[in-house]
């Protein structure tokens, strides 16, 4: 095991991953920008390092500073949490150079799955269904031509990165070269890669996951689906697990497929296979995920397994002592992410002082965040500033245990997502299970 980790990351997840490995006996760096000089995470680790100012790009994004702070401290591995480099083959091949262990997995799979055009073509090969569409397009013209091939609506969409950017609907011919461009300017910004490739959209379908967990000697284990359908503007605002519109038999193909993709990708470590799934019980790959999910902690509610924990032991090279027969999933459980805007104002980033929090308490009910009274919340990063988990027998029990979760939550000081996730889940479309990817904007985007 490594006595040393450092925790690349802020916030929450931050937090996450110190308390996991105080758990396991690891000691801990973390690193902060001057913005977050008085965060949670700073306090909580062992050892703590500013490695930048508040531009991210100066700090959580300096892997020059992090690197010369890890050596300096003598870390044996870098967790790089979820966001910011979780998902930087170049920053997984500087750690290796550096002798030190990045938890995740190798730097050949970062890129393969990164590539998300190449990771079609993977998944072809496979036999994994993927989504209609056509491989990288080199200028507008032959984005034209290709959408004639695939028909209306269709996504452009870059090959890199995440998070939403580079993607941008077509609905007709005449708005092909303008979306392509701009797609392309965009990806070309975010995350130095301007190259997209074109799939049709699918509307109305459901977004399903696979948490995988493996080791590097081959073994694959699935820890149940995901359901993140509830989304706006392709950010995931609601999760749970196990998906209501997953049937049994649906269950097994969907598992299949995410191990058939985890052994194509050589994969290793903790990792997410997404899916949409239509109405007819269809289902298409749409990426794969390198990276511990912000979603993950409902995984972990109704299957026991800590997911940090096993993601550090495999990095560490420790086999998997179970199988997958040995996996128990059990229960409901739902995630609200609650967010530092306002919902009212085009959801517009909320920074302040928390004047006042209080956090819902219970059995199975867990709030991670990295939020204290008196925390004053920078106006330079995310906006997510907690998730809200609950787990109960039945989904009916989780829906209800969430919406008193909900309405006993009290976060002062700035304005944020906690209403609005509570009038969500207390519709009758997503107690019934009925929600698809078409929900928020066909009942909440005014």
């Amino acid at each position: 095991m490594f006595p040393k980790i450092m925790i690349a990351n802020r916030g929450e997840i931050a937090v996450r991953v110190i308390r996991a490995c105080k758990e396991m006996g690891v000691s801990t760096v973390a690193v902060f920008s001057e913005a977050d000089r008085n965060a949670l995470h700073v306090s909580l680790a062992d050892e703590s390092i500013c490695i930048g100012p508040a531009s991210v790009g100066q700090s959580y994004l300096n892997m020059t500073a992090i690197l010369s702070a890890a050596v300096a401290c003598g870390v044996n591995a870098i967790h790089p949490g979820y966001g910011l480099l979780s998902e930087n083959e170049q920053f997984a091949r500087l750690c290796e150079k550096c002798s030190i262990r990045f938890i995740g997995p190798p730097a050949e799979v970062i890129a393969a799955m990164g590539d998300k055009d190449n990771a079609r073509r993977t998944m072809r090969a496979a036999g994994v269904p993927v989504i209609p569409g056509c491989d990288l397009v080199p200028d507008a013209k032959a984005a034209e031509r290709e959408a004639a091939k695939i028909g209306f609506p269709l996504l452009i969409k870059a090959r890199s990165g995440g998070g939403g950017r580079g993607i941008r609907r077509v609905y007709a011919m005449e708005e092909v070269a303008p979306a392509f461009e701009a797609a392309a300017a965009e990806a070309r910004a975010a995350f130095g890669d301007g190259e997209v490739y074109m799939e049709k959209l699918l509307t109305d379908v459901h977004h399903v996951e696979v948490q995988l967990l493996c080791d590097r000697f081959g073994k694959v284990l699935c820890l149940g689906e995901r359901e993140c359908s509830i989304q706006r503007r392709n950010q995931k605002l609601i999760e749970e697990s196990p998906s209501p519109s997953v049937t049994p038999e649906l269950r097994e193909k969907l598992y299949d497929a995410a191990r058939r993709a985890a052994v194509a990708a050589h994969y290793e470590g903790v990792g997410t296979v997404e899916f949409l799934l239509t109405q007819d019980g269809q289902f298409y790959f749409m990426e794969m995920n390198t990276r511990l999910q912000v979603e993950h902690p409902v995984t972990e509610m109704v299957s026991g397994f800590d997911l940090v924990k096993w993601q550090i032991r495999v990095a560490a090279g420790v086999p998997l002592p179970f199988g997958q027969s040995d996996v128990r999933l059990s229960g409901s459980a739902i995630e609200c992410r609650i967010n530092a805007e306002n919902p009212a104002l085009g959801f517009r980033p909320s920074v302040g002082r928390i004047e006042l929090l209080h956090v819902p308490g219970g059995p199975w009910v867990r709030f991670d965040t990295a939020l204290y009274q008196g925390y004053e919340i920078p106006p330079y990063y995310d906006s997510l500033i907690g998730k809200l988990i609950v787990h109960a027998h039945t989904r009916q029990e989780a829906i209800r245990k969430m919406q008193a979760a909900l309405c006993e939550m009290v976060v002062e000081g700035v304005e944020h997502t906690g209403d609005l996730q509570l009038e969500m889940i207390s519709s009758p479309e997503f107690e019934a299970g009925n929600t698809t990817t078409a929900f928020y904007e066909q009942n909440f985007d005014l």
